[in-house]
């Protein structure tokens, strides 16, 4: 019995769900930024202006 209970004391199993947790706000967290910044003028316009030069490059 003594030793059941100091194994479910030193059980981690909640450190994974808490880590996966705070992984997860991470990448929302990142996610929303990305989205942000890729959907802004200033980069919309570069990435339009780099694909119309990509598409007239002569080779």
């Amino acid at each position: 019995m003594r030793s059941r209970l100091s194994a479910v004391r030193r059980s981690d199993r909640g450190m994974t769900t808490a880590e996966y947790a705070v992984g997860t706000v991470a990448a929302c967290g990142f996610g929303g930024v990305l989205f942000k910044l890729l959907t802004s003028d200033w980069v919309l316009q570069m990435l339009t202006s780099i694909i119309k030069r990509a598409l007239t490059l002569s080779f």
